[in-house]
């Protein structure tokens, strides 16, 4: 079992800065990848950021150039750093851990999800 708690998040005005944490209960090296989707009211779960087991990360195009996900492998915590912020951006971000198994289809395991809210 893996247990994945978050923080950061909040309102913020556009233009703004905001930065998301997540701890896993296990070792960053257990994942195939980590990192983070987000679900804006109405709208499907979307992929934000991941990071690999070998540290290369991969973004969404919205937010490429706006957004930096690192992580720390003593602390097994990834961060999600978020500048110039959109209204667009608004939504509930959900840290996303994967298990690699013996099919084809990982195991996925899911934060309780934070909040962002960007103001125009």
């Amino acid at each position: 079992q893996v247990q994945l708690v978050e923080s950061g998040g909040g309102l913020v005005q556009a233009g703004g800065s905001l930065r998301l944490s997540c701890v896993s209960s296990r070792s960053i090296y257990t994942f195939i990848h980590m990192g983070y989707y987000r679900q804006a009211p109405g709208k499907q779960r979307e992929l934000v950021a991941i990071i690999s087991t070998e540290g290369i990360a991969t973004y969404a195009d919205s937010v490429k150039g706006r957004f930096t996900l690192s992580r720390d492998t003593v602390e097994n915590t990834v961060y999600l750093d978020m500048n110039t912020l959109k209204p667009e951006d608004t939504a509930v971000y959900y840290c996303n851990a994967a298990i690699a198994t013996m099919t084809a289809i990982p195991d996925d395991y899911w934060g309780q999800g934070t909040p962002v809210t960007v103001s125009s």
